[in-house]
């Protein structure tokens, strides 16, 4: 079945009288080499199971079994569901579950689709929702080995740039605090349909068994994320004695005693620096 055809999408979608719906940011994937690099590149070999978030028509899902012992996709729109079941009926590894990936319970779903497997998250995500689905996945701190996920072009930059460069942002610290990102490829607006405004990138965040570095407080370091990145034309004083409540002349003690300059911005510090802001006050 050549889900990458426009034609063969169009007769599908038309014959189950499907429209595309902006409000979930729906746009299928019709470049035929995507899918197969992405399901590549997110799995290391045949015992490895995946969730997939959002499968669409089943471009990617079909790649992923393909690859995979077990692909357990989560599809909030129902009205794809008799799509995918036509989509994927030569699969019998692959499950599709009603529901909004925000709100499931991901460990009790890993618990009872893949009990003690290697667990590998893949998805082409809504560029509206990219954020909060992928800090649920850290978050959660769920038994996964890698999170793989096609996002648009400015995110991906933005979560692969290093800690303390200019482009960083607090999504960057959090990203890098759970995992390892890299970025690994591009993806041109023209290979979807319909084609977005953007172009997007495929992401890999690697997930280790414990994060990058040690805090207290793991809410707390979290806030001192935000307060500092909430007003990231300020300087540290300013902004961290707003977000977290405390006076400015805290924050220059702490500064001076953690030999930070009262200068920095929160795109200047390190995530080493991160965690002893956050481990000082907490």
């Amino acid at each position: 079945m050549q889900l990458s055809h426009i034609g063969t999408v169009k007769e599908i979608l038309s014959r189950h009288g499907f429209s595309f719906s902006k409000s979930l940011g729906q746009n299928f994937l019709i470049n035929p080499s995507v899918c197969p690099k992405m399901a590549e590149m997110s799995i290391c070999d045949k015992n490895v199971s995946v969730i997939e978030i959002g499968p669409g028509i089943g471009v990617l899902t079909r790649e992923l079994a393909l690859r995979s012992r077990k692909v357990v996709a989560v599809e909030l729109d129902k009205r794809l569901l008799p799509v995918l079941a036509e989509t994927l009926s030569d699969f019998d590894n692959v499950k599709v579950i009603n529901a909004d990936i925000l709100n499931i319970d991901l460990h009790q779903l890993i618990k009872e689709e893949f009990s003690g497997e290697d667990v590998v998250v893949c998805a082409n995500l809504p560029y509206y929702i990219t954020s909060p689905i992928i800090m649920k996945l850290l978050e959660d701190h769920l038994p996964i080995r890698s999170i793989t996920v096609m996002v648009q072009k400015e995110t991906a930059q933005r979560i692969c740039s290093p800690v303390g460069s200019r482009l960083s942002g607090a999504i960057t610290v959090a990203v890098n605090y759970y995992s390892r990102p890299e970025l690994l490829f591009n993806v041109s607006a023209g290979s979807f349909m319909p084609a977005p405004k953007v172009d997007s990138a495929v992401i890999k965040l690697t997930v280790p068994d414990t994060p990058a570095v040690t805090v207290n407080n793991e809410k707390h370091f979290f806030t001192v994320i935000k307060s500092a990145f909430a007003q990231r034309r300020k300087t540290l004083p300013n902004s961290l004695s707003a977000g977290l409540g405390v006076s400015k002349a805290e924050i220059l003690s702490m500064l001076n005693f953690l030999s930070i300059p009262e200068t920095y911005r929160a795109e200047q510090l390190s995530l080493e620096q991160f965690a002893e802001i956050s481990n000082y006050f907490n």
